[in-house]
């Protein structure tokens, strides 16, 4: 049955929404990804839920559900539904879109678990500038995109790029529409570019 829309004059506001909760990802197997968030990246394993049934639908799927704990008390979680199969990549969606990325104290912090990981023979991208933040990248043993992220901006830096965030999207929608009536009547072929470059310095000369 289809949901009833009322006057938004008369719902109720939002409620805070205060931090993440948790975040869930297929796991192959269990030990081997608890090794190496637990182990290697030092999220230690908190909470565990197995059942046969799924209870937000009902249906049966087998599933053991297990939880890495992070500073501030969110958690990254993961099901491990005994098939030993892997999530599959999105077929339309390249493989560095899709990721969580997590955040460290500094870049000398950041550094170290680069070194960390290598030595574990963990393929890892970066340091990465991102100019506000840099970043390490890496994959997980199921196939998900990681990044450790140290913050530069200060929250002054982050209020001031707040101003012009809804600015920078509406211009966006605008030409995106435009981009899509032109796509309808045959115009244009190619996705649709940005309307300005914040990374210049990957520009090819």
């Amino acid at each position: 049955m289809a949901a009833v829309l009322k006057d938004p004059q008369a719902l109720p506001a939002p409620v805070p929404i205060h931090q993440l909760h948790h975040v869930a990802y297929r796991a192959r197997d269990a030990e081997e990804t608890r090794h190496f968030y637990e182990d290697l990246l030092g999220l230690p394993l908190y909470h565990i839920i197995q059942s046969d049934y799924v209870p937000s639908t009902g249906e049966y799927c087998p599933y053991t559900h297990f939880f890495f704990r992070l500073q501030d008390g969110s958690f990254i979680a993961f099901f491990d539904l005994g098939d030993d199969a892997a999530s599959e990549p999105s077929p339309n969606t390249p493989r560095w879109v899709n990721h969580i990325a997590f955040r460290v104290d500094s870049v000398e912090e950041l550094k170290r678990m680069k070194e960390r990981l290598e030595a574990h023979g963990i393929e890892v991208l970066g340091v990465t500038d991102h100019h506000i933040f840099h970043s390490i990248y890496f994959f997980d043993p199921n196939g998900v995109r990681l990044e450790l992220s140290a913050q530069l901006a200060d929250e002054f830096q982050m209020l001031q790029e707040s101003k012009t965030a809804h600015e920078r999207l509406q211009e966006w929608t605008a030409r995106k529409e435009q981009w899509r009536r032109d796509r309808a009547a045959g115009q244009a072929s190619e996705p649709l570019k940005p309307q300005c470059n914040d990374r210049p310095e990957f520009v090819k000369k």
